[in-house]
């Protein structure tokens, strides 16, 4: 009887015991599973030292610190993944994960953000970068709408930066100047032949005579070392290029709650972030430029301003009635951007 005994016990002892290690097992494989490394793949067509791929930086770092190491970025600048004119088609076929290009760059696929990248009164980047978000949050684009919205920022409005002194319309007529292409119809406007190329193309079409000069924001005269080419600068607010970064939508319903909850954090952060490095960069790129390339800033008369203002203002009128009679809110768009340009000018 006491022998039966023993072994009864000592089987319902063993099986414990293995219950016991099984579910630790369990348990550790549960953890393991938690503490699974999430790589996300993040792509941009311009150099590292552009001040987007500077921003991309910052996200990464952001994000990889706030998810204790849950989640790693490789980041792929300068083309190494995807290109400018392939980059969202890019994210959505899974390409990378994460994609960020100018809207500017595919004409005619964001027609709200045309409007309010029009020259408008922007006081400098940061405050283009806070207008166009909260646009883009409340005027989703129909062409990202199989997308997540990871962040929206903008450059400071474009100047003309060329090899000759620019300081009228009479100056600007004919001349050949390289602009984002959905932006070129603003140098038409003021009778200049816009060109099309990349930007990576600009210094070499200014060293053999392609064009005369560009039309961009300032801080590409320090980062890529253009003011050794244009000497003069027109002091005169252009365009806008605004940017928009997307995760394919796939990628970001499989992410935890707790890593959408840090991205959804970055999004407003990132935007603030690129517009207050990109302004204090321009100032450093102005001046490095005025010190060691002998950079002038050229005036325009009040009169001159005047004509100018008036040709671009009945461009961005034209183009709302456009846009108006083809079904889209534009009128409601433009007062919304007006709104939002007198808020932030004050503030920033």
């Amino acid at each position: 009887m006491m022998k039966k005994l023993f072994i009864l016990l000592s089987t319902a002892l063993i099986a414990i015991v293995l219950s016991a290690c099984s579910d630790s097992k369990e348990a550790s494989g549960s953890e393991k599973g938690k503490g699974e490394v999430i790589k996300l793949t993040y792509a941009f067509f311009a150099p590292p030292n552009t001040f987007p791929a500077i921003q991309m930086e910052e996200w990464k770092k952001r994000l990889e610190e706030r998810t204790n190491g849950q989640v790693e970025v490789d980041l792929f600048a300068g083309g190494t993944l995807l290109e400018a004119n392939n980059m969202y088609d890019g994210v959505e076929n899974g390409t990378a994960d994460i994609g960020l290009t100018s809207t500017s760059y595919e004409p005619g696929r964001f027609p709200l953000l045309s409007i309010s990248d029009m020259p408008s009164g922007y006081k400098n980047a940061m405050v283009a970068s806070k207008v166009t978000a909260d646009l883009v949050n409340e005027y989703p684009p129909e062409a990202l709408e199989n997308f997540k919205i990871i962040t929206t920022f903008a450059t400071e409005p474009a100047y003309i930066q060329s090899k000759k002194s620019i300081s009228s319309l009479a100056d600007l007529k004919g001349k050949q100047l390289r602009i984002a292409g959905a932006l070129a119809p603003i140098m038409s406007e003021l009778g200049a032949a816009p060109v099309g190329m990349s930007q990576a193309e600009v210094p070499e079409a200014l060293q053999t005579g392609i064009v005369e000069g560009y039309v961009s924001s300032r801080e590409i005269l320090k980062d890529s070392k253009l003011a050794e080419v244009v000497g003069y600068v027109t002091d005169y607010p252009l365009a806008l290029n605004t940017f928009i970064a997307v995760m394919n939508q796939e990628k970001w319903d499989s992410l935890p709650e707790d890593v959408q909850s840090v991205i959804e954090d970055l999004n407003a952060e990132m935007t603030e972030f690129t517009g207050d490095y990109l302004d204090n960069h321009v100032q450093e790129s102005i001046e490095w430029s005025i010190d060691t390339e002998g950079l002038e800033v050229v005036e325009l008369s009040k009169e001159e301003k005047e004509k100018w203002d008036g040709k671009l203002s009945d461009m961005q009128k034209e183009s709302v009635e456009k846009l108006q009679k083809e079904g889209l809110p534009a009128d409601e768009y433009l007062e919304k951007m007006k709104e939002l340009i007198e808020k932030y000018n004050s503030t920033e």
